[in-house]
C-alpha cells in the first residue's frame, strides 16, 4: 500500500489551563471514539500531533483512498465531529496568516534528507 505524509500546524489558545485540558482530550483513550474512527474511515493510516508552547504540528501518513474532498464531506455529514470540532475550537486558534476559517494549516517542505 503506497502512503503519502501530510503536514499541518495550529496554534492552541496561549493559556496553560487550557492547553491542559486540550492535552487531555488527546491522551491515550480520551480521545472519542467516534473521532479516531472518522480518521480511520477517511484514509488516514497515522496521525501524530506534537506540541511545543501553544504550536501545534500534526503529521498525517495516508493512504490511496484518503482526499481532502472525501474527509470534509465525511465530517460535514457525522454530527459526532462536528460537535468535536466545535469542543475543538475553544482550545485551538488559527495561525495569524490563516484565511477565514482555516485551522490546520499544511508545512510546506523546504528539506528533505
Amino acid at each position: 500500500m503506497e502512503t503519502k505524509r501530510y503536514c499541518f500546524s495550529c496554534d492552541l489558545k496561549d493559556d496553560s489551563k487550557l492547553i491542559s485540558e486540550y492535552k487531555e482530550y488527546h491522551a491515550a483513550g480520551n480521545t472519542w471514539p467516534e473521532i479516531t474512527k472518522s480518521i480511520k474511515d477517511a484514509g488516514i493510516v497515522d496521525m501524530q500531533i506534537y506540541v511545543t508552547g501553544n504550536r501545534m504540528f500534526m503529521i498525517m501518513e495516508v493512504d490511496e483512498t484518503f482526499s481532502f474532498e472525501r474527509k470534509a464531506d465525511m465530517d460535514a455529514n457525522n454530527s459526532k465531529v462536528q460537535e468535536w470540532e466545535t469542543l475543538m475550537w475553544n482550545y485551538q486558534q488559527a495561525l495569524p496568516w490563516a484565511k477565514e476559517g482555516e485551522k490546520w494549516i499544511a508545512l510546506d517542505t523546504i528539506f528533505k534528507l
